[in-house]
């Protein structure tokens, strides 16, 4: 048990009871506990496994490869359209989660044998579009483009999705000033 792993659960706002189930039912396997991005993380032999994440409406168990489990209960949820490989459970009260144990047992262990077998999901290689707005703002500011382009493929990404999320174009252009000395610093869009 890591101790960092238990002042979380002291001081979360939310789910204290379904978190501290969860990570007794976890720590029966012979995942490593960790905090990375301030939640539990369960890792095996420094490959990311699953992460408990709480959420407003509910508890979470996400598998960082969750597309590679066979999922026989169809109860893993897809967590949206620009995640390529994680998937997971939700959980809304202790009940649930004791109901679901032998599942979730189930399901860390397939998650432990992929990890293991080092298999990796494919991602198609197709890259996301960029918004006319930011073409626009690239030929303007060249230096723009320049550092745009020295990101990594990641970051890039989350940019393009960012600004292409806004349904205006005022609003594209608004978020790409804002973010325009980001970019130059060389910075991604959550990066501290």
């Amino acid at each position: 048990m890591n101790h960092e792993i238990d002042q979380f659960i002291s001081k979360a706002p939310k789910w204290r009871e379904e978190i501290a189930a969860l990570r007794t039912i976890v720590l029966t396997t012979k995942l490593e506990e960790c905090l990375k991005w301030r939640m539990p993380c369960y890792c095996r032999q420094e490959g990311n496994v699953a992460i408990i994440q709480p959420f407003k409406s509910c508890l979470a168990l996400m598998f960082f490869k969750g597309t590679l489990l066979k999922d026989p209960k169809k109860i893993l949820v897809d967590i949206g359209p620009n995640s390529k490989a994680a998937r997971r459970l939700e959980f809304h009260s202790v009940a649930e989660i004791k109901k679901l144990t032998p599942a979730i047992k189930a399901y860390l262990k397939e998650a432990i044998t992929i990890e293991d077998s080092r298999q990796t999901v494919e991602f198609k290689k197709k890259p996301e579009a960029e918004p006319i707005e930011l073409k626009t703002a690239f030929r303007k500011n060249p230096r723009l483009e320049k550092a745009f382009r020295a990101l990594t493929p990641g970051r890039q990404r989350a940019y393009i999705l960012h600004i292409a999320s806004a349904k205006q174009a005022a609003t594209r252009e608004t978020r790409i000033d804002k973010i325009t000395p980001r970019i130059l610093a060389g910075k991604g869009l959550t990066d501290r």
